[in-house]
């Protein structure tokens, strides 16, 4: 498929946007990387998942404790890849390169590939969001249709019932499918990625086998085959719903865009940073606990604009973001809470699904 382009030539909004930021950091004296704050939570988060896993694996408690546990220890997973995988594979973590690269190999501890993901997310997602054929975190098809111009079955009408169920297993389908899919195609979506080096393919095989080994045979040989079955299906339900949720509640609610480009040019109208506001939302950015445990992705918007700075300092570019939208007349999207940006995205799966 033909790449997308978008109307730069100007770039007036990106360019008095980045001057403000670009101030506030010279200004402050601050670096845009991370702190002591994100490397203390970095370190209880990793922590946490460790004691958790250790627990279960070779302390069994309780069956009522040990399924609370294997809950906790699924959202422990996904908050180790909202704030420190994520930050890491978009190199805001740390100044230093490798400390970069290896909070970014914390997504391969949990079963996925970075190399992939950062194709998937960072190339793919960031430059063309919410555009299909090009984006490749918004096709969820068949299963959920997430706009109009995708195909539509009978079956989508209730999509927006049956989403629960689908988002909590995705997580399997992404590290135990997808990423296999992906490794031998050669594609993420419609679009080739770079080949792996030997380095790569070592890392990609190594980490499944070790996924495989740790979270299932080890497991299997401490506490038996039922009960791991469970314990692994409880953390992989929960951790794949969470991260879901997270993500989608970012681009797939009412009133986000999915842009189409110009059928001759393959170009998109509005310039690449109005295109990123456009199709993508806040939520709950006043609640310190939801900026804390999803790593600043309820500022998604200053994410995709700022790709690059981490999440720790998303609060304050809000202002300034907010600031230049009103300056230039572009429509800043925010749902004030984690459950109105929820109910719009059962909202828009349920139009989406019937229209």
């Amino acid at each position: 498929m033909q790449r997308v382009s978008f109307n730069n030539k100007n770039s007036l909004f990106f360019n008095a946007l980045k001057e403000k930021v670009d101030a506030y950091f010279q200004s402050n004296n601050l670096r845009q990387t991370g702190n002591y704050k994100l490397y203390i939570k970095t370190v209880f988060l990793v922590l946490l998942t460790a004691s958790l896993y250790t627990v279960l694996v070779f302390f069994t408690p309780s069956t009522v404790i040990s399924i609370l546990l294997c809950c906790v220890l699924g959202v422990s997973l996904a908050a180790v890849g909202f704030n420190v995988m994520h930050d890491g594979a978009h190199g805001s973590f740390s100044r230093k390169p490798w400390v970069n690269e290896l909070m970014g190999y914390s997504l391969n501890a949990m079963g996925g590939s970075v190399y992939l993901w950062k194709y998937k997310h960072n190339v793919n997602h960031h430059s063309f969001t919410n555009i299909e054929g090009m984006d490749d975190d918004i096709d969820i098809k068949p299963w959920i249709r997430v706009h109009t111009d995708q195909k539509k079955y009978w079956y989508h009408r209730f999509q927006h019932i049956y989403w629960v169920v689908l988002y909590g297993v995705t997580y399997l389908l992404w590290v135990l499918v997808q990423d296999f899919t992906k490794y031998f195609s050669g594609k993420i979506g419609d679009q080739p990625f770079r080949k792996m080096d030997l380095k790569e393919h070592f890392i990609f095989w190594i980490s499944k086998i070790l996924y495989i080994g740790v979270y299932l045979v080890l497991p299997i040989f401490m506490v038996g085959l039922l009960k791991t079955i469970i314990g692994f299906s409880i953390i992989a339900f929960v951790c794949g719903f969470v991260i879901s949720v997270v993500f989608q509640l970012a681009h797939v609610v009412e009133d986000a865009a999915f842009s189409t480009p110009n059928t001759k040019a393959f170009k998109i109208d509005e310039e690449w940073a109005v295109h990123q506001v456009q199709t993508t939302a806040d939520f709950a950015t006043k609640s310190k606990l939801v900026t804390w445990f999803t790593g600043g992705l309820n500022f998604q918007v200053e994410h995709h604009l700022f790709p690059r700075i981490s999440h720790i300092h998303y609060p304050k570019i809000a202002e300034l973001v907010r600031e230049t939208c009103a300056q230039f007349g572009v429509t800043y999207l925010e749902f004030p809470t984690v459950l109105s940006a929820v109910r719009s995205h059962v909202v828009h799966l349920k139009f989406v699904g019937r229209n």
